[in-house]
């Protein structure tokens, strides 16, 4: 983080990881000068749970419950590009029905996504209100889920080939229900937000994007479309059946975080005309490619007839993924959300690279927030929509990867005086060895020149350091023991950039004071055996 020089009278304060405005376990270092802002430092890795690796190291199939954790409030679209993935690497075809109850999850989930975002966002700017209210929607939407798959938040609903199961009986009229209702409500939460004066005050001009700003940063969804770009990724890339309905993309020009308010508004009214025409049109047959089934599997020969003809709980598929590799990617409601795959003809991914939008929409913060007053990074972080599930998934990695960096230029030395003391011990031993089969006082070496520096090394390694009642087992790994705690407190020193001490007296004092108590501490030990005794 870059403080100025300059100034003597900034204040350092930390916000988050707690704080409940942060949306997750996300910490901001903020410099302040008074109110205003100087400096911001996202700090990420609080929430890292290794869904990459997982995802190498499982089946497709096994993977799917997974994923619902990156973005736990938008979990169809985590279903959604597990499935879409090996689809297109496969190429295989999913029934037109599946498609249009695919469409149908995904804008549900859209909206129940927008309503959980614009709750907490006016809460974060001081409206408690609209929080409260966007639950009525929010729920029946829940219940919609959980008739048709069985759970209200991880579905696991999505196969590869289409979904898991129907819809059932008399689901499509409770949706057509909601739609109707759903539209009411968007136009209560325009009458009391929109136009509010207040709302207006604190949101109006706050976090501008220009709209090189957000191609260059690689910004997407409603942050992309809020600078006055119209990228919908179900408009170019027309993925499923969205080219089959009429809708129209939601933009704005200004770029503040009231633009990125319009557009996320627009989009909840423009997904229920998705809902609509799909329910409307919903054609018949079936709703996942059973011959999909049988290709691909990993099958095992000498097991494979008795399995299927005795044990009545049949094994899920499993598909051996082809030997290449794709980018797949849908439009997500905080943005892009794509997945990079490689298969090499194995049942599990080679590489399984998530590029999640929060975490790409995240960079942007810290210029941001610059020149702006404290109580507008709520507004603005708010404004972005981001979920830390989907946003840590890599940072610990990072951090790991730059601690290992730092230690390096620690120990390379410590590492070539081991090696030098393990040479020096292994020439006294053999100088040693020489001494003990010499013949005459002149053996040990050329006219018996080593001699004195075996007797030398001996005297200063070995001799007269034992008390006759210590631990020889102590005694043996003491100077190991001794060596590495004092290594050891390096790690407490509060190192800068390249190696400098951000913090002299604190780091020198504390680390002499750490240091000196390992070989007191050790010697005093060597005589508890004797002591005892």
């Amino acid at each position: 983080m870059n403080v100025p020089a300059t100034r003597e009278d900034l204040m350092i304060v930390n916000m988050g990881p707690h704080h409940p405005s942060m949306h997750g376990v996300l910490r901001l270092i903020v410099t302040l000068d008074g109110e205003d802002v100087i400096d911001c430092e996202p700090i990420l890795g609080y929430l890292h749970r290794g869904m990459e690796k997982i995802a190498e190291n499982r089946t497709i199939i096994q993977y799917l419950p997974y994923v619902t954790r990156w973005d736990y409030l938008a979990t169809m679209f985590t279903e959604a590009i597990t499935v879409n993935a090996p689809e297109q690497l496969g190429n295989i075809q999913v029934p037109k029905r599946a498609s249009y109850i695919r469409v149908i999850m995904l804008e549900l989930s859209r909206i129940a996504s927008h309503l959980l975002w614009l709750g907490p966002f006016m809460a974060d700017i001081g409206a408690q209100t609209p929080f409260f209210y966007i639950f009525r929607e929010r729920e029946l939407v829940y219940d919609l889920f959980e008739a048709a798959t069985g759970m209200r938040m991880m579905h696991n609903y999505f196969r590869i080939g289409g979904v898991a199961a129907d819809l059932p009986y008399g689901w499509i009229d409770k949706c057509l229900d909601f739609c109707d209702y759903f539209l009411t409500g968007v136009s209560e939460y325009q009458k009391l937000i929109t136009r509010n004066p207040i709302f207006l005050e604190r949101v109006e001009g706050v976090g501008i994007i220009g709209v090189e700003e957000a191609i260059n940063w690689g910004l997407s969804g409603p942050m992309l479309r809020a600078s006055g770009i119209q990228w919908d990724l179900r408009k170019v890339d027309r993925y499923e059946c969205y080219d089959e309905f009429d809708w129209e993309v939601q933009w704005q020009k200004e770029g503040d975080s009231l633009s990125r308010y319009l557009v996320r508004i627009g989009e909840m009214v423009e997904s229920i005309k998705i809902i609509q025409q799909a329910l409307e049109g919903i054609p018949g047959g079936p709703y996942e490619n059973l011959e999909i089934r049988c290709f691909d599997r990993v099958r095992n020969p000498e097991l494979n007839d008795f399995d299927y003809r005795f044990i009545s709980k049949k094994p899920s598929p499993t598909f051996e993924l082809s030997k290449q590799e794709l980018y797949v990617r849908v439009e997500a409601p905080k943005g892009e959300l794509g997945v990079f795959l490689i298969g090499d003809q194995n049942v599990f991914p080679w590489r399984w690279k998530i590029r999640p939008p929060g975490f790409i929409n995240l960079q942007i913060l810290p210029q941001l927030v610059k020149r702006m007053k404290l109580a507008d990074i709520m507004t603005i972080l708010g404004s972005i929509d981001i979920i830390m599930g989907e946003v840590d998934r890599l940072e610990y990695l990072k951090e790991v990867y730059g601690m290992i960096w730092v230690l390096v230029p620690i120990f390379t030395p410590v590492l070539g005086i081991t090696i030098g003391v393990l040479a020096i011990v292994w020439l006294e031993r053999e100088i040693s060895a020489g001494i003990q089969q010499r013949i005459g006082p002149e053996y040990a070496g050329p006219l018996g020149i080593l001699q004195a520096l075996a007797d030398g090394t001996k005297l200063l390694f070995k001799e007269n350091l034992l008390p006759s009642r210590g631990d020889t087992r102590l005694f043996s790994i003491g100077p190991s023991i001794a060596v590495i705690s004092i290594l050891l407190s390096y790690l407490i020193i509060p190192f800068g950039s390249n190696l400098v001490l951000s913090d002299l007296n604190i780091g020198v004092f504390l680390w002499i004071a750490i240091s000196s108590i390992a070989p007191i501490g050790l010697l005093m030990s060597s005589y508890v055996r004797i002591w005892i005794q």
